[in-house]
C-alpha cells in the first residue's frame, strides 16, 4: 500500500492507494502500422492584399450568407457556424468584396479553417 498527498481545491487529503498485480508491465505486441491518412485537398493559396475569415471555433456551417463577388460592409453577416449548441454568427471585419467562400452549409470546421476569403 501507498500513501500519497493529494491537493483539490486547496484543501489536503491522505489517500492510501493498493497496488494490483505487483508483476511489471508486459508490453502489448506490435500492432500492423495504419495506413497514412488521406491529405486534405490543399486550400488555394490567398491573393496578395486578400485577408482570410477564418473559423473561431469547431462546429457545424448551418448557412453561408455571401457568395463570391458580393460586396459588404464592415458588420455584414458572413455565415452562421452551430458550435456547442449555439448559433454564432461570423460578421465582415471591415468593407470588402468575397473573393471567395471555403465552407458550405452543414459542413464541418475545425478552429482556424478558412471561412471566407475577402478582397
Amino acid at each position: 500500500m501507498k500513501k500519497f498527498n493529494v491537493t483539490v481545491n486547496g484543501t489536503v487529503y491522505e489517500v492510501e492507494v493498493n497496488e494490483v498485480g505487483g508483476a511489471a508491465p508486459v508490453a502489448a505486441a506490435p500492432k500492423a502500422a495504419a495506413p497514412a491518412p488521406k491529405a486534405a485537398p490543399a486550400a488555394a493559396p490567398v491573393p496578395a492584399g486578400a485577408e482570410t475569415v477564418k473559423c473561431p471555433m469547431p462546429g457545424k456551417i448551418l448557412s453561408v450568407a455571401v457568395t463570391a463577388g458580393q460586396a459588404v460592409k464592415k458588420g455584414d453577416l458572413l455565415c452562421i457556424l452551430e458550435a456547442m449548441k449555439m448559433q454564432n454568427e461570423i460578421y465582415a471585419p471591415h468593407d470588402a468584396t468575397v473573393a471567395e467562400v471555403r465552407v458550405a452549409a452543414n459542413q464541418t470546421v475545425a478552429t482556424g479553417d478558412a471561412l471566407v476569403v475577402l478582397g
